[in-house]
C-alpha cells in the first residue's frame, strides 16, 4: 500500500448560477497578461453545449488522454515514443486558436480622438495577436444560457449517446434545459500532459499531487495540450510556454483557498485532502468503463485507518494533511456518500476533481404553462405530477436524460448516475418531510429506502449542501508544508536543526 495525498475539490453543480466570478477572479490573477489573454484556466459552460475549446469532449478529433488497448494496455492515445520524436516539430493533433478564440480589444483611444461630425464614433475590435481590425466570432462563454442554440447545443459530444426521442425531447420548448459547468484542471492521478511531455517539464507534485509544468524545463513541443483531454493546458504565444491552472498553490501553502473557491458567489466548491492507495492506479486505469467509478473509488482511503495513516506517515505526508483529509468534505461527497463523480472518467486520466450532479435540470418541468420544480415532465400523463415520492420512479423521464449526465460522468453507465439522484432526491423529500410538511412519514421512509440511505446520512448531506461554513467547505493545513512539519514535531525538528539540517519537507516526486 503506497499512500499518497491529494487536494481535490468538489463542485456542486446544483448551486451554480453561472455568473462567472470564479473565471474572472482567476484570469484577474493569473493570465491577464500578453500571451495569456486567450487563456481562462477556469471556465464555465453552458450544457449542453460545445463548450471551450470547442468540442473539447471529442477525442477522436484531439487524441487527449488514454484508452485501452485490446490486450487491456492502457497507452496514451495521442501518441507513442516514436510518434513522438516524429511528430516533435509539427503536432497533428493540436487544437487551433480557432477553436478557443482569437483574443481582442477594443479601440478605445478612438471615442476620444475621432474628428467631429454627424455620426457616433465607434469603438472597433482589435486582435490582441495581429493588432489589425477583426470581427469577433466566438468567445470562452459563446453559447451561455443556449445563446447558440441550436447551433452549439446540438453540436455537443454528449448528444450523441441519446435515441433520437431523446434528442427530439430535449429540443421541445417545452423541455429545453440547461445547466452550469465549472471547469479547471483536474489535477489527475495519471495525468496526460505528464505522460505525452518529451522535455519532462510537466510533473505532479509529490506532497500535494498539484500538477505543474516546469517553465524551465518547456521546450514548447505543446504534446501536453494534445495530451489533456480536458484541454486545460494552453501554449503562450508571448513567452514560448506552456501553462496551466496552478490551484493557486502559493495561497494554499500559506493557508488560503484558490481564487477561483474565495470568490465563488454559489458557494458550490468544496476543498479538502484525499489519500490514496498509488498501488492501485494501473489497475483503476485499466478497469472496463463500467468499472471506472467504481476503482477510482476503491484507490480513496479512509484517512481514520491506522493502517492508511502509518502508511501516510511513512510517505512523508504531514500530519496536518492527515488531519485535513480526515476532516474533508471531499472525502464525504465522494467516497462516504458517493454522491460526487468524476468528470469523463473514460478518458483514464484519473481526474481528482469531482462533481455532485445538478438535480433541478432533472425535476424540473412545466404543466399548464407553468415553470415547476417538482417532477413533473410536459407530458401530464408521465409519474410525479402529484407530490414528490413518485420522483425516484421517474428517473427515465427526467427531463435531463439520464444517459446524458452518464455519459458526462459515468463513462456511460447509468445506474451509477442514477444511484446519486436517487440519493440527491431521497434527501430532498426527507427534508421537506421534517422542514415543509408536505410528504408523510412513509412517503420519506420510502425514499430513504429506494436510496439505500439513512435519515441521519440524509441530514448530513442537507446540512454540508445547504448550511455550510467556510470552515466545512475548505479543509486544508491552516500553514505552508515546511511550517506544518516544523510545527506538528517540534521535538524531533530540534534535534535536526541542533545536529545541523534543515527542515524536512515532503519529496516531490513525478508519477
Amino acid at each position: 500500500m503506497d499512500i499518497r495525498a491529494q487536494v481535490s475539490m468538489v463542485f456542486h453543480l446544483d448551486k451554480c448560477i453561472g455568473c462567472h466570478t470564479c473565471s474572472i477572479a482567476c484570469k484577474n490573477i493569473w493570465t491577464d497578461r500578453e500571451g495569456a489573454e486567450y487563456q481562462w484556466w477556469n471556465n464555465v459552460e453552458t450544457k449542453p453545449g460545445t463548450g471551450f475549446p470547442t468540442k473539447w469532449e471529442d477525442q477522436e478529433k484531439y487524441k487527449g488522454g488514454f484508452e485501452k488497448k485490446p490486450n487491456g494496455k492502457v497507452r496514451l492515445k495521442l501518441q507513442g515514443k516514436l510518434a513522438t520524436l516524429a511528430n516533435l516539430f509539427h503536432n497533428p493533433n493540436l487544437p487551433t486558436l480557432d477553436d478557443y478564440y482569437e483574443p481582442w480589444t477594443y479601440e478605445y483611444e478612438h471615442l476620444f480622438t475621432a474628428p467631429e461630425g454627424d455620426d457616433q464614433p465607434t469603438a472597433r475590435a482589435v486582435s490582441l495577436i495581429t493588432g489589425d481590425y477583426m470581427e469577433i466570432e466566438s468567445g470562452p462563454n459563446w453559447d451561455d444560457d443556449l445563446g447558440g442554440s441550436p447551433v452549439y447545443a446540438a453540436n455537443d459530444v454528449n448528444l450523441e449517446n441519446l435515441t433520437e426521442v431523446q434528442r427530439q425531447q430535449m429540443s421541445d420548448i417545452e423541455r429545453v434545459v440547461f445547466f452550469y459547468l465549472p471547469r479547471i484542471c483536474n489535477h489527475c492521478l495519471n495525468p496526460g500532459c505528464v505522460g505525452a511531455c518529451p522535455s519532462g517539464a510537466a510533473y505532479k507534485r509529490g506532497e500535494d499531487g498539484i500538477v505543474l509544468i516546469n517553465q524551465d524545463k518547456c521546450r514548447a513541443w505543446r504534446m501536453c495540450v494534445s495530451a489533456c483531454p480536458y484541454k486545460k493546458t494552453y501554449f503562450n504565444w508571448g513567452t514560448g510556454k506552456s501553462e496551466k491552472c496552478i490551484l493557486c498553490f502559493p495561497r494554499l501553502e500559506s493557508g488560503q483557498p484558490p481564487a477561483c473557491f474565495q470568490s465563488c458567489v454559489g458557494r458550490i466548491r468544496y476543498l479538502g485532502v484525499l489519500l490514496y492507495d498509488a498501488d492501485q492506479i494501473e489497475t483503476a486505469i485499466g478497469a472496463d468503463d463500467h468499472e471506472l467509478v467504481r476503482a477510482q473509488r476503491e484507490m480513496i482511503q479512509d484517512p481514520n485507518d491506522p493502517a492508511v495513516i502509518a502508511g501516510a506517515k511513512a510517505n512523508g505526508i504531514s500530519i496536518g494533511m492527515i488531519e485535513s483529509a480526515q476532516r474533508s468534505p471531499v472525502y464525504k461527497f465522494v467516497k462516504e456518500w458517493e454522491l460526487a463523480l468524476p468528470l469523463h472518467p473514460e478518458f483514464r486520466t484519473m481526474p481528482m476533481l469531482f462533481y455532485v450532479p445538478p438535480m433541478l435540470p432533472v425535476l424540473a418541468g412545466t404543466r399548464d404553462g407553468q415553470y415547476e420544480v417538482d417532477g413533473t415532465t410536459s407530458d401530464e400523463s408521465a409519474p410525479g405530477t402529484e407530490g414528490l415520492a413518485p420522483l425516484l420512479t421517474s428517473l427515465e423521464n427526467a427531463r435531463l436524460p439520464m444517459q446524458y449526465l452518464a455519459s458526462l460522468f459515468t463513462a456511460g453507465n447509468v445506474p451509477d448516475i442514477e444511484a446519486v439522484y436517487r440519493k440527491l432526491i431521497g434527501v430532498r423529500i426527507h427534508m421537506r418531510q421534517q422542514t415543509v410538511g408536505d410528504v408523510t412519514a412513509e412517503e420519506g421512509a420510502a425514499a430513504l429506502s429506494q436510496a439505500a440511505m439513512s435519515a441521519a446520512e440524509a441530514e448530513a448531506i442537507h446540512k454540508l449542501t445547504a448550511l455550510p461554513t467556510f470552515d466545512q467547505r475548505f479543509q486544508v493545513p491552516p500553514m505552508s508544508r515546511e511550517m506544518a512539519v516544523e510545527t506538528q514535531e517540534p521535538d524531533a525538528m530540534r534535534h535536526k536543526r541542533e545536529a545541523g539540517f534543515g527542515p524536512v519537507i515532503a519529496p516531490r516526486r513525478r508519477f
